[in-house]
């Protein structure tokens, strides 16, 4: 955990919501100089915040709707702290919870070196890896058509499909499958459906393949060398990661990807593991999905997987390699240099 330790002289706290917010101004004593409810408007903010622009930071905690704010503070060059959700349990662990204790407790915790920060994704880059997330939203509402459709002819015990039925040409031959004409209708709305997401992502991907040359052109050609990589598991990694620098240690990248686990520890006693769902679950996603890749056609690699699977079986395996390939990432994009599978496979 990362908490906002520098000191100011004037301490903004926010809970904030789609249509208002609450703020709370505390000075370096503690007292209070501002706690009211404002709408959500930038000029009203900034009235607000003028007696004590003078070495100000604000903070506000990580909701849908703080990209403004952000944006704002950065425009205005006042110091912007983004509240890790998870980590702010003074405000969500309360008997008593308003907005107007939560923006108190905010800018305390700000005040106290206690906040929990995340990371600020840059304004230029934001909407790009939004429109990513967005395209895996699609990609994943496809595959519920899909599983529908075979669950359908799984539910009457028809025989199975000649063809796959996400790669065949004729879909018409899916609805023509089943006999009942209600289960047609249902199978039609199906393949209906399944061909306006297949024509939305294409059309998304060509797109943010053009972005990422601009944004990341070499560290995209990086990624692809390592098997099992592709352009959207390549895609996912760069926007999601966006800038190295942050990860002072290999460690820390590897545990916001959540490639290794937490741990509770009192009186030399292991108790539980923790924080399972802190950190990037599309990050996690994107190796697991690589570790499972990196096996096909690569017989060096399932050499080296088969080792490790007799030692740990097939589940805890595939942990160990997604994780190795997250290190294997983190030094590939420090250094520069392409992915060295023979030097993987022996480390």
């Amino acid at each position: 955990m990362r908490f906002y330790t520098q000191q100011h002289r004037h301490y903004c706290g926010i809970d904030l919501h789609a249509r208002s917010m609450y703020i709370c101004i505390l000075d370096q004593t503690g007292k209070t100089l501002v706690h009211k409810k404002l709408d959500c408007d930038r000029d009203e903010l900034l009235r607000t915040l003028r007696p004590y622009r003078k070495d100000l930071v604000v903070a506000v905690e990580c909701l849908f709707c703080w990209y403004w704010i952000a944006d704002l503070c950065a425009e205005e060059g006042i110091h912007f702290v983004l509240g890790h959700a998870l980590g702010m349990k003074a405000i969500h662990g309360g008997k008593v919870k308003n907005d107007r204790r939560d923006s108190y407790t905010i800018a305390a915790l700000l005040r106290g070196g206690n906040l929990h920060y995340s990371y600020v994704y840059p304004r230029d880059k934001r909407a790009t890896r939004d429109l990513m997330r967005r395209r895996t939203f699609f990609v994943r509402k496809r595959a519920e058509l899909l599983t529908h459709i075979q669950n359908t002819n799984t539910q009457y015990n028809l025989p199975a499909f000649e063809e796959r039925i996400d790669k065949t040409e004729d879909r018409g031959a899916i609805i023509e499958h089943f006999d009942d004409s209600s289960v047609q209708m249902s199978m039609a709305a199906d393949v209906a459906l399944m061909g306006a997401y297949d024509e939305v992502i294409r059309d998304l991907e060509l797109f943010l393949l053009h972005e990422v040359r601009t944004d990341h052109g070499h560290e995209f050609s990086l990624l692809r060398s390592i098997p099992g990589i592709g352009e959207i598991l390549a895609l996912t990694l760069l926007y999601e990661i966006n800038d190295l620098k942050r990860f002072a240690r290999v460690q820390d990248f590897l545990s916001y990807a959540r490639l290794v686990k937490g741990r509770h520890e009192s009186d030399g006693k292991v108790t539980k593991s923790a924080g399972s769902k802190m950190g990037n679950v599309h990050l996690k996603w994107a190796f697991s999905e690589a570790a499972a890749l990196f096996l096909r056609w690569n017989a060096p690699g399932r050499k080296y997987f088969t080792r490790i699977e007799k030692k740990h079986g097939k589940g805890r395996a595939l942990s160990i390699l997604a994780a190795k390939l997250g290190r294997a990432t983190y030094y590939m994009l420090l250094r520069k240099k392409p992915f060295d599978l023979q030097r993987f496979v022996t480390v």
